[in-house]
Formats: structure tokens, C-alpha cells, sequence
């Protein structure tokens, strides 16, 4: 066990974020002895519960286990909901020590070497810190008049919803297709705005001929190369290769894309270049504050097609490890 201070607050091992990736750093804290907590600003696995109710993911369910628990479905690709649910299972079972609704709001570094922490609730010090916070805290905006009208989301939960009214989806990677498909599949009137000339490369393999179709047969209507610039109450303005087109709306579902809280890591002291990929050493995940790591997709900044639960599990190894070689 690293030194610890006579404070009930204090533990070897500080986890910011209570996703996946977050538990999987306090499952190995645990196994290595080391006093952990999670501190978590929202639910469990926060980005996965605000997930489109009927999402599936790409990955099987055996890449998203962590701590060696068995993630058991019927279907190839487990949804949405099964992943929350073995989430919450996982806490269970490792009786996890986390601190949910509880904001992170200061990581200063002190010069005894150790953390200090200041949360919406309390305060700790730390030995070490690891932030595992994701990308979906931040939407990237479109900038335009309206858009802070409260018929406009960046965050897509239930169909529904839009049931039976004229909706806009921005954007034609995953979740605009699915957006536009569960709408437009509960009777709403689909019009996707989209920038490029075609849908977005990672859309899922058996969700792009479906799309393709009903854009195809006229169920959905999709403006390429094309922009929204303009929201009203009752109607938006959508820049077209061949105009500017005015057409009733009810909602607009931006499905922009998100960012992780580049504010909150530079709060931190971590270095971000112009690319916005925060500076860490990638065999231990350190970054350029000794003993502060980063965990999982928040990694990849602007990209968050690189990292995923399944190929960001084995940072939570590679941290408690390069922890537990300092003593």
C-alpha cells in the first residue's frame, strides 16, 4: 500500500469518471491492494445511459467485459440497455467504492507529491489520479441562429418523441442514421442535413443498406453536401447546391458529434497541443503530470473514432502497473 495520510479522504488512487473504463482502473486498483474511489459527475456509466434507448453497438459483448465478468446476451451485438445493466452488475459484483452524482471540479498537484481534489460535494487527496471522463460531455456545435432553441438536441434518447412531426437530423455518421431510421420509423417526417457527399464511412454494416433505401425510395429525405444555417420555431433554412430551402420543423437532432472537456484537462495541467490530443505516455499513460494518467477514449481527443471500450480495457492495467512500480 502507497504511504497514506491520516485522512479518511485520502486514497492511493483517485478515478475521475464512471464509465467502463473507469471501473476497470478501480477493478485493478482492487486487485493490487490499493485504496481507490470513483468520483462520477452523473449516473453509472453515465455515456452509456444517455445512449439512444435502442442502440446496438459494434462491438461483441465479450470485448466489453471487464474484471473477467461474463457478459452474456442473446444476440451477436448486446444493446444498449443489456450494457448498462451489466455495468451496474459489475459494481456489484466488485462492490465497487464510487461516488456518483459528484462533480470533479480541481486536480492541483501539490509539493509534497500529492493530489489535492475538490468535488461539488467534498474535497480528497491522492496519490494518484487517473481521468477517464470520455468524449460525450462536450457536443460539438453548428453555430447557427436557433440553436439554442429547445426544440434543438445534440443528445438523441427516444423516438417516440418526434412521433408524427416534421424532424431535421444533422449529420449521417451512426447516430444520425439512427436517429433518422427510429423516427422516421415511429411516423415522424425525416429530413437529414448532411456536409459531405455521402454517409459516414463508420456507419454500422447493417444499418447503411437500410438507410440507403429508404432515402433511396423518398421515406427519407437527405440533403447532401448541405448545411443547416438558419432554426425557427416552426420552420428551418437548409443550404443546398441548389439553394437555400425553407421546410417546416417541429425538432432538430444535431448529431454533431461530442469532444471531451479539453477545458477541464488543461484545468488539470495537462498539455494540449494544437491537434487538441492531450500529451500522456503511451506504455504507461501518464501524462506530463507524474501521477496524473488518462484512461480510454478521452485519450484520442478531437478522434474519437480511435479508442473504444474494447481496445482502451488494457489501460487499466498498464496504469495500476506503472503505480505499483514506484513502490
Amino acid at each position: 500500500m502507497i504511504e497514506q495520510k491520516n485522512n479518511s479522504n485520502h486514497y492511493d488512487v483517485l478515478i475521475i469518471g464512471a464509465g467502463p473504463i473507469g471501473m476497470a482502473c478501480a477493478i485493478e486498483a482492487q486487485k493490487a491492494k490499493l485504496s481507490y474511489v470513483i468520483v462520477e459527475k452523473g449516473a453509472l456509466v453515465n455515456s452509456l445511459f444517455n445512449y439512444p434507448v435502442f442502440m446496438t453497438f459494434f462491438s461483441t459483448s465479450q470485448k466489453l467485459e471487464i474484471g473477467g465478468l461474463p457478459f452474456v446476451t442473446i444476440s451477436p451485438k448486446p444493446n444498449r440497455n443489456e450494457a448498462v445493466e451489466y455495468y451496474r452488475r459489475v459494481a456489484e459484483t466488485f462492490d465497487l467504492n464510487i461516488h456518483l452524482f459528484e462533480r470533479v471540479n480541481q486536480v492541483i498537484k501539490k509539493d509534497d507529491g500529492f493530489f489535492e481534489i475538490s468535488s461539488s460535494k467534498t474535497s480528497y487527496t491522492a496519490k494518484n489520479v487517473i481521468v477517464s471522463t470520455g468524449f460525450y460531455d462536450v457536443p460539438l456545435l453548428m453555430n447557427v441562429p436557433g440553436e439554442d432553441l429547445p426544440k434543438v438536441t445534440h443528445y438523441y434518447k427516444d423516438p417516440h418523441l418526434y412521433a408524427f412531426q416534421n424532424v431535421v437530423v444533422v449529420g449521417a455518421n451512426n447516430s444520425g442514421v439512427d436517429a433518422a431510421l427510429e423516427t422516421y420509423r415511429k411516423g415522424a417526417n425525416v429530413t437529414m442535413v448532411v456536409r459531405s457527399a455521402e454517409l459516414g464511412p463508420h456507419v454500422k454494416y447493417w444499418v447503411r443498406p437500410d438507410i440507403q433505401n429508404r432515402i433511396k425510395e423518398g421515406e427519407v429525405t437527405a440533403h447532401f453536401n448541405s448545411e443547416l444555417v438558419e432554426i425557427r420555431e416552426g420552420e428551418v433554412d437548409i443550404k443546398t447546391p441548389e439553394g437555400i430551402k425553407t421546410i417546416p420543423n417541429d425538432f432538430v437532432i444535431a448529431m454533431t458529434g461530442y469532444q471531451p472537456d479539453f477545458a477541464m484537462l488543461r484545468k488539470f495541467g495537462i498539455e494540449l497541443p494544437e491537434n487538441l490530443c492531450p500529451v500522456y505516455n503511451e506504455e504507461t499513460m501518464e501524462t506530463n503530470v507524474k501521477g496524473l494518467y488518462l484512461a480510454g477514449v478521452v485519450c484520442g481527443g478531437l478522434d474519437t473514432h480511435k479508442l473504444f471500450i474494447e481496445n482502451s480495457r488494457i489501460h487499466a492495467e498498464m496504469i495500476v502497473k506503472n503505480i505499483m512500480a514506484w513502490f
